[in-house]
């Protein structure tokens, strides 16, 4: 299993999606427009009445934003539209009418984060420790931020982004609010998830649907923010000090 994919597979009126990167479940840029697509085809997809989104393999949800993609960038252009890849799945989840349920089985970082957040009802394994590390090479998690301040509430959110190189528990991010419940093996969790999907999924689309848009009021502006946000971003990891940062990691 060393191919990236993006994938839908809909059983009992759940679309299951799935993405998956050899390396550590991270996001290059295609995968990261397979998956808004995919997110938007589902959401208009009249057989499916619940999400879930889960990540390939038994140990990263998430790593996050390619690295090697960040350290390619060589204009604010290129930044922004490279940044923009998680401001745009996230939206895709936020406008998506259906509820997400997220199913997060090992560790997240950086974006990952953004999109267990994003989704409607998050469910976890023990293992699945989170950290926002861009601090720590010279950039932040601006993308990621209002949807992660919006789950676990400002405090969390700085007290993440400050201790830029620790992981935070899963029972930390559980008593946040991020996880709704965190489970002591990945088969506990599956169980989990499919037993909540299918419930809901029995459920009134339209009620759901008209719950879905009450969870996200106050966010239409999130189109805009997210891309400025994304501006910020592109534009420091042309800093001397991000590109001095990230040649220790080449």
């Amino acid at each position: 299993m060393n191919v990236p994919y993006v994938t839908l597979n809909i059983k009992n009126s759940v679309g299951y999606i799935e993405f998956f990167h050899p390396n550590r479940n991270s996001m290059p840029s295609d995968i990261l427009i397979k998956l808004k697509d995919t997110i938007e085809e589902a959401g208009n997809n009249k057989s499916i009445n619940v999400i879930v989104l889960q990540s390939g393999g038994d140990r990263t949800f998430c790593a996050g934003a390619s690295f090697n993609e960040v350290m390619a960038v060589s204009n604010a252009e290129e930044g922004k539209t490279f940044f923009s890849g998680f401001a745009n799945v996230i939206n895709a989840m936020r406008t998506c009418p259906k509820l997400i349920i997220g199913r997060v089985q090992g560790k997240t970082v950086g974006g990952g984060v953004g999109l267990a957040a994003a989704t409607d009802y998050c469910l976890a394994t023990k293992y699945a420790s989170i950290r926002l590390s861009e601090l720590s090479i010279g950039i932040g998690p601006f993308v990621i931020e209002p949807a992660v301040t919006r789950k676990i509430g400002l405090a969390a959110m700085s007290q993440m982004t400050i201790d830029a190189e620790t992981f935070f528990s899963s029972e930390w991010a559980k008593e946040k609010g991020l996880y709704a419940d965190v489970f002591e093996t990945v088969e506990l969790l599956d169980g989990a998830v499919k037993e909540l999907a299918e419930k809901l999924s029995a459920y009134n689309p339209e009620a759901l649907k008209q719950m879905k848009t009450v969870f996200w009021e106050g966010t239409q502006h999130w189109d805009v923010l997210l891309t400025e946000r994304a501006e910020i971003s592109g534009a420091l990891v042309l800093s001397k000090f991000t590109k001095k940062t990230l040649k220790r990691f080449r």
